[in-house]
């Protein structure tokens, strides 16, 4: 599903943001990615999201090595990964079904099935009647699951998570990671870079944590304690 081989990431300033990483992660996994800032965390998920390419090595993401695609294939790429950040980027002048739509325009998905997917995915997360609220009508956990909703949409084996509770309450914060579980469940892989500590030891999923760009520990159901 993912592999990361031999994996180099060197910034032209000269100082490295991971090294040697080698990575695989099967089909339904959730795993998370963890370690203190300035582990390596953000360049490992920018790589996956072909934000930026390694140095050295190879990065295959449903059989496709991604650090050879052209400008022109990387939208075919992102087809098939749901990502949410933790700053929601929702579109403000659009409403909660609009923002969930327009990940389907954008791959030309047919009206009648974003009629039919869109209310379907909504009330999935819980905003079966917000639908045409606006995102400053949400609570911050409203917002997160209409950023989730629409990471979903368009059915993506991988959902990328890049702190996605890091703006939220705990109580919050427990009800995403809970949908996060629900969607797993369903077979969507999910990589989620994090530093909620509570959330991680909570979950006893597969623990990967970094350390000064390098893996030092990758354990298969565990917490944030086991950091090195």
């Amino acid at each position: 599903m993912i592999h990361l081989n031999n994996v180099t990431k060197v910034y032209p300033n000269g100082s490295t943001g991971v090294e040697n990483i080698n990575l695989h992660i099967n089909k339904g996994e959730f795993v998370f990615i963890v370690g203190s800032s300035g582990s390596g965390k953000s360049t490992l998920m920018k790589l996956l999201l072909k934000e930026l390419d390694p140095t050295e090595g190879d990065i295959i993401i449903n059989r496709v090595k991604t650090n050879e695609l052209s400008r022109k294939q990387i939208p075919y790429l992102r087809r098939n990964l749901g990502v949410v950040f933790q700053d929601f980027r929702l579109l403000p002048n659009k409403t909660v079904y609009e923002n969930v739509a327009f990940a389907m325009r954008v791959i030309e998905a047919p009206s009648r099935i974003i009629r039919r997917n869109v209310p379907a995915v909504l009330a999935l997360v819980g905003l079966g009647k917000k639908g045409r609220s606006y995102p400053n009508q949400l609570s911050g956990g409203e917002q997160q699951r209409t950023a989730l909703a629409r990471a979903i949409v368009n059915n993506p084996p991988i959902l990328i998570c890049d702190e996605p509770t890091g703006n939220l309450d705990p109580e919050t914060a427990d009800g995403i990671m809970q949908l996060l579980d629900d969607i797993n469940k369903r077979g969507t892989t999910i990589v989620m870079a994090t530093h909620a500590r509570d959330i991680v030891d909570a979950m006893q999923k597969r623990v990967v944590t970094l350390n000064k760009g390098h893996i030092v520990r990758d354990i298969e159901k565990g917490g944030y304690s086991d950091e090195a």
